[in-house]
């Protein structure tokens, strides 16, 4: 386990360490809408109110409960900054209205690839994710699965593990493939995989890993960082099971391997504009960049970052999609009637 890895205990300090730094009634506060789940996120807030003194309101709940409250609430919703994971949900929550241009930012968002961020800078991804196959090596070829069509070939019948058609990865990944290959394409292979299904998609993405390690399928569909979240726990069960599987980096119809990102973006009505917009800088700087790397095992979206995490250092070099992950968002309602038309659950 990486020394730079922090479980809970750790974070309780770091929450703690931020007390002793300005007081925040003298500098402000911020209010942070989040989809985000992870509790290793309480550290990145620590570590930004103890470098500003900017103390951080975190509202957390799912991201369309986040959208729908936003938009009910209008002028005056009192959100500085949202945050969400997959470029699904940005889609959502910009078509929303949620979001407002943050000119501020420009010089900083220089340093995010353009293809992950919004073409005209309503939100950005601080840390990105990529699609996987993890397959069990005793049972699975490797080597066959070099592309994500590939799982739609008759030799995985009954042998694939998948979440449901209504997860917004899935419907990511479907709506770059329609992207990438064309809806018709897209559409064969949503048809082959649902036809080469082991069981109905059930749980999320650490139940399709422990579900490949337990035999009840080959392969599975996830994102990266749920196995490497195994392969650097303490807890020797979850441990065995990330020992029991390997991971393949398939490309998405030939063009890369799919990537999607943890994105935010400055509120529509933001009443605490400049504590938020140093906020997003912050999730941006070296600091901020490091703990997403370290904490929750995404890969940080700023060329050479430094960060300690030996799992994402043993990775091969991965060629991504050079997609703008905004359309992701805009083919999501075409795929989802591809999925509905295949009959993936």
């Amino acid at each position: 386990m990486s020394a730079r890895y922090a479980p809970p205990a750790a974070i309780l300090a770091a929450l703690a360490l931020a007390a002793c730094g300005p007081q925040p009634d003298e500098a402000g506060e911020i209010n942070l809408f989040t989809a985000r789940h992870y509790a290793s996120d309480a550290a990145v807030y620590a570590a930004f109110t103890e470098e500003t003194g900017i103390r951080v309101n975190v509202l957390e709940a799912p991201a369309d409960q986040l959208i729908e409250r936003m938009r009910a609430e209008g002028a005056r919703s009192q959100a500085d900054v949202v945050i969400t994971v997959d470029a699904g949900r940005l889609w959502r929550a910009d078509q929303a209205g949620l979001f407002q241009p943050a000119p501020e930012l420009a010089d900083v968002l220089e340093s995010v690839p353009a293809n992950l961020r919004h073409p005209d800078g309503h939100w950005f991804g601080f840390a990105s994710r990529v699609r996987v196959v993890v397959y069990a090596p005793d049972r699975a070829d490797g080597s066959r699965i070099n592309d994500f069509l590939d799982l739609a070939d008759d030799h995985w019948r009954g042998r694939v593990c998948a979440r449901s058609s209504n997860n917004v990865y899935n419907q990511s990944l479907l709506a770059g493939l329609i992207d990438a290959a064309g809806p018709e394409q897209a559409e064969t292979w949503a048809a082959g995989v649902a036809a080469n299904l082991a069981r109905p998609p059930q749980g999320g993405d650490t139940d399709q890993i422990r579900a490949v390690a337990a035999g009840e399928c080959d392969v599975a569909i996830v994102n990266h960082y749920y196995l490497a979240r195994l392969q650097r726990t303490s807890d020797p069960a979850d441990r065995a099971v990330a020992d029991a599987v390997e991971m393949a980096f398939p490309s998405l119809a030939g063009r890369g391997a799919p990537f999607n990102v943890s994105g935010a973006g400055l509120a529509a009505n933001a009443p605490n504009r400049d504590n938020a917009l140093a906020f997003l800088t912050f999730l941006l700087s070296e600091t901020g960049q490091r703990q997403f790397a370290e904490l929750t095992n995404e890969f940080p979206v700023i060329a050479g970052a430094a960060y300690d995490n030996e799992v994402l250092d043993s990775y091969p070099e991965i060629t991504p999609d050079p997609v703008n992950v905004n359309v992701l968002g805009e083919n999501a309602a075409a795929a989802q009637r591809i999925f509905d038309r295949v009959g993936w659950p």
